[in-house]
């Protein structure tokens, strides 16, 4: 009988790189992490929403983390992937430029992240930690929910969201 490796409770996070920089989002959070499906835009989104998408018969925001940390926009890779996360409850997809792998603080607590003036909370990080040779920035993923409240309250996501379908000349 093959050996099955357990899961290790010490690995707690998930950590993955946009742009030059190493993020994670706490593994508890996570849902799946996915190839980049089909975005459909929506009409005034905000800035970060790259748009919407069918995620196993949901509609889920698409949230480009690119843009959210103010980066240029890239083209997609084989190494771009999607992280689906559970907000509140809502699942929303974190477009990340790859996916690393998973890791643990070594029981220590986070640091909180270094204070650089204005837009501190447009950020969203919950902390700062060690890994590897550098520092890795834990995203607080309670915070997604200030883009993704006002696009339920709208009915563009959720359950009563309208089935997606593409914009006239779009190619699936």
């Amino acid at each position: 009988m093959p050996h099955r490796q357990r899961h290790d409770p010490s690995k707690n996070l998930v950590g993955f790189v946009v742009g030059d920089v190493e993020y994670a989002v706490n593994i508890a959070r996570v849902k799946e992490i996915t190839n980049p499906l089909l975005i459909v835009p929506l009409p005034h989104p905000p800035r970060s929403v790259a748009g919407v998408a069918d995620f196993r018969g949901e509609v889920i925001p698409v949230v480009d983390l690119r843009a959210r940390f103010g980066l240029p926009a890239a083209p997609s890779t084989r190494k771009t992937k999607w992280i689906v996360v559970d907000v509140s409850s809502r699942l929303v997809a974190l477009v990340a430029d790859a996916v690393t792998e998973v890791f643990g603080t070594g029981g220590a607590e986070l640091r909180p992240a270094p204070s650089l003036g204005g837009g501190d909370d447009l950020r969203g990080i919950a902390g700062v930690t060690s890994h590897g040779a550098g520092l890795v920035f834990v995203l607080d993923t309670a915070r997604l929910r200030e883009l993704t409240d006002p696009l339920a309250a709208s009915g563009k996501i959720g359950p009563g969201a309208p089935p997606l379908s593409l914009p006239p000349g779009s190619m699936p």
